[in-house]
């Protein structure tokens, strides 16, 4: 199936430092887009890459799982490792908890973590029934352009793959597992009013994981997908101060790509 526009993966060859980019479940690249052309003008190697089952149609979602998706962020961040001297990684909603895995298990390869709405669980009855509904139903409606912006658009699925959602249970619980390996600075973002993570998943990662650089930002005129409404820009540049506080050669590199 071809991309939908706009949904492509982005990757831009910059200086020494990388970020990579995680976009959310059922959502796409173009969610970090801005954020992620942002870092790039500022002299980062950036990149954001489609996970498998994203971007195209929800049938192709149902057919993918959380090993599917980890694996690809996994190969994009070794990708990163071999062109830059430093790497951080960053991610909203899942994206978030892909990021924050990727963190426990590369440790020092991986020297920062920027997280927006990040999830750690899934909610609600619907979650218990998820073992067996997936056989039943294919799909439940979607989540995505859960945004407070007007004119401000996710390009996401309208409907979520029930298979998908068990297998991102099951990621969860995974994750959740691992936090505590999580030691790097970390930046958490999130925003009181969010209709797809409840604020208690960034209580949750915060209680958890056994960083001891952390900083917490309420994002507070915004709804879930924060990286394209009112909070965009204190994202963009939150997430720059952060990363150049720990990399030195940032500001050096970011003079050099702007004159």
């Amino acid at each position: 199936m071809p991309v939908l526009p706009g949904a492509e993966p982005y990757r831009h060859e910059g200086g020494e430092v990388g970020v990579l980019l995680c976009h959310g479940f059922t959502g796409s690249p173009q969610s970090l887009r801005p954020w992620a052309e942002y870092l790039a003008e500022r002299g980062l190697t950036v990149s954001l890459p489609l996970l498998p089952g994203h971007g195209t149609r929800w049938e192709d979602m149902q057919l993918t799982g959380w090993h599917d998706w980890y694996a690809e962020v996994d190969r994009a961040l070794r990708a990163l490792r071999d062109r830059c001297t430093q790497v951080f990684v960053a991610g909203l909603s899942m994206g978030g908890a892909l990021a924050l895995r990727l963190a426990a298990r590369h440790g020092d390869a991986v020297s920062g973590v920027v997280v927006v709405n990040p999830a750690n669980k899934v909610h609600g009855l619907s979650a218990y029934a998820l073992p067996v509904a997936r056989h039943l139903v294919r799909t439940t409606k979607g989540i995505a352009s859960d945004i407070a912006k007007e004119g401000s658009t996710e390009l996401g699925y309208d409907r979520v793959p029930l298979h998908a959602a068990h297998s991102l249970r099951n990621f969860f619980r995974v994750v959740d597992g691992e936090l505590p390996q999580v030691t790097q600075p970390l930046l958490l973002l999130h925003s009181p009013q969010d209709h797809v993570v409840p604020p208690a998943d960034s209580a949750r990662i915060l209680s958890r994981v056994s960083s001891t650089d952390v900083r917490e930002i309420l994002l507070e005129q915004s709804y879930h997908v924060a990286t394209l409404d009112h909070d965009a820009d204190r994202i963009f540049e939150e997430s720059l101060a952060f990363i150049g506080r720990l990399a030195p050669s940032l500001g050096k590199e970011g003079t050099a790509a702007g004159g």
